[in-house]
């Protein structure tokens, strides 16, 4: 009963801090609306972070006692989406084409037919299973986000491109969520937040030997002609 009750006070702290990560790039939506163009930022992020929602929440409705993981990443379809919606609004022609279509297949395509094929061919425990580990693999995939951005830190001696508090929730995310996962015996939830909390520790590590380095005109010159839009995904849940 105790293990029960610090497990949900563990996950509502969970809930609370993905929601600030899922809200973290509303400064973005704020100058894409002002400006009216989505001028060089990608809607591919936020695409596969609607995508991990969406296969998170199906999860934690599948598996028993997975409520707090399905509402937080409820919530995450629901700003997902107004993220994407904006992209279909105010990107050019071409860019709102390929979003348009990359939501048609992942968003729609791919998550229909994960709900179809684990309901119609999976038993119970085995639709828990199935369906975990695609969460699970799509989260690790995701990891490469943060890594792109420790390789830029390290090639150009600045963490411009590496946001202070975008590292450190996710710091706070991966351990929090991986504690939990710990706690309910969750090794679908705990090995991704677990490697997440990881590298949000590398990051803040990086960060503190980086964040007083000078870069060089060329390195600063290449890594601002590389990524506009900081290199780290906004969602570890």
């Amino acid at each position: 009963m105790e293990i029960l009750s610090l497990s949900f006070f563990v996950g509502i702290i969970g809930n609370v801090i993905s929601v600030l990560v899922f809200l973290s790039p509303i400064g973005t939506f704020e100058r894409i609306i002002k400006h009216k163009s989505t001028e060089d930022f990608q809607s591919l992020p936020y695409i596969c972070t609607l995508l991990n929602s969406s296969l998170w929440t199906y999860y934690g409705i599948t598996k028993p006692g997975g409520l707090l993981v399905a509402t937080v990443n409820g919530f995450g379809i629901f700003v997902e989406a107004v993220y994407v919606g904006l992209f279909l609004t105010y990107a050019p022609k071409k860019m709102k084409l390929k979003t348009g279509v990359l939501v048609g297949i992942l968003n729609v395509g791919f998550v229909a037919a994960a709900i179809v094929v684990t309901q119609l061919a999976l038993e119970s425990e085995t639709q828990i299973g199935a369906i975990g580990l695609m969460c699970s693999g799509l989260n690790i995939i995701m990891y490469g986000s943060p890594l792109a951005a420790m390789k830029t830190v390290v090639r150009t001696k600045s963490v411009e491109y590496m946001p202070f508090f975008l590292s450190f929730f996710l710091f706070l995310n991966g351990g929090i969520w991986a504690f939990y996962a710990l706690l309910m015996h969750d090794y679908f939830l705990g090995v991704p937040n677990g490697i997440g909390c990881l590298l949000g520790t590398a990051q803040l590590l990086l960060y503190a030997i980086y964040k007083n380095a000078k870069p060089s005109n060329n390195t600063s010159l290449q890594g601002l002609m590389e990524q506009k839009e900081p290199l780290v995904s906004h969602e570890y849940v």
